[in-house]
């Protein structure tokens, strides 16, 4: 049974109505930090929730190829919103990190980043981020031609260092890492098996288009 296809003259409307809901958090969030609202440490529990979110955004961004694929569910146009959002998020947390946590002491944040695997990763996977969320484009699509593919798949190791980052930031790896590492893990290897995946498929259809 397919599901019921949005009418294209909503589709603008719905991506920003997507940007608007998934920054809803990190404002929300930041609100109850700054006025007290926050049990525990509120710079900490501000920090994680944009960690957390911007691996879900990644792993949402890459999970769209996959659910046409299999499902025929064509959320393609939402794929650079989720990706643009999930670098945001990453940006974010780097902010709290360095602004609200460190307080721009810059001798600590670089000593973190030398001695902290998780935060090293954790830095390497931002880096990566930004030429793709530069190149987010449709200047860049033509501009870069076949080269801007092969530079977008970058998000698949930035998707696995984020699984690895946040499996390394806490003490005890508990149910929660474990999804994530998982799905990352599971999409990492559609990558490899997908052409063989897609051959069959075309295969298929063509024996069903063949007369009896």
């Amino acid at each position: 049974m397919a599901l019921p296809a949005l009418p294209k003259r909503y589709h603008a409307a719905s991506i920003w109505a997507l940007y608007g809901i998934v920054l809803v958090p990190a404002g929300w969030t930041f609100y109850l930090g700054a006025t007290g609202q926050l049990v525990g440490n509120p710079v900490k529990i501000f920090e994680h929730l944009l960690g957390e979110w911007a691996l879900r955004l990644l792993i949402l961004t890459l999970m769209i190829s996959p659910i046409r694929d299999l499902f025929g569910v064509n959320w393609v146009r939402y794929r650079r919103a989720l990706g643009l959002l999930a670098f945001w998020y990453v940006a974010m947390h780097f902010l709290a990190y360095m602004i609200l946590d460190k307080r721009l002491a810059f001798d600590v944040i670089v000593e973190d980043i030398f001695k902290r695997w998780f935060i090293t990763i954790g830095m390497a996977a931002f880096v990566a981020l930004i030429p793709l969320a530069l190149t987010s484009n449709r200047f860049s699509i033509r501009k870069l031609g076949a080269r801007w593919g092969k530079l977008h798949r970058l998000i698949y190791p930035v998707a696995a260092a984020g699984a690895l980052h946040y499996c390394l930031s806490v003490k005890v790896i508990g149910p929660e890492q474990l999804v994530y590492a998982g799905l990352v893990t599971v999409l990492l290897v559609w990558r490899l098996v997908r052409p063989r995946y897609m051959s069959w498929k075309r295969g298929k259809r063509q024996l069903r288009g063949r007369p009896a």
